[in-house]
């Protein structure tokens, strides 16, 4: 997969700052100085690209609020990402065998 691409001006971004000014860095909860282009490069030179879906036009899932055991609702979070998907398709399944 190749790496995506940045799509900030950054050109504009430093221009549009109080006159070059640097940005505040507190290293007790930053992970790297912004005003350092290595320090900025090495850390997303590392970093992971999530993709999440924007909103829907038309959304064809309802959301709703359902209560499951402590045990039940560990379970299935414990597959990981996709578990709600997955307990939709349980109940799809259910609903094949059983009357509305």
């Amino acid at each position: 997969m190749k790496p995506q691409q940045s799509k900030t001006d950054w050109t504009r971004v430093k221009r549009e700052t109080k006159q070059g000014a640097p940005i505040p860095f507190d290293p007790a909860v930053a992970p790297y100085d912004p005003n350092d282009e290595a320090a900025v490069a090495a850390f997303f030179a590392k970093a992971k690209i999530i993709r999440r879906r924007g909103a829907q036009k038309s959304p064809l899932k309802v959301p709703t609020t359902i209560r499951f055991d402590p045990d039940v609702l560990a379970a299935m979070k414990a597959t990981g990402r996709g578990w709600q998907t997955r307990v939709n398709d349980l109940l799809r399944e259910w609903l094949k065998t059983h009357s509305a």
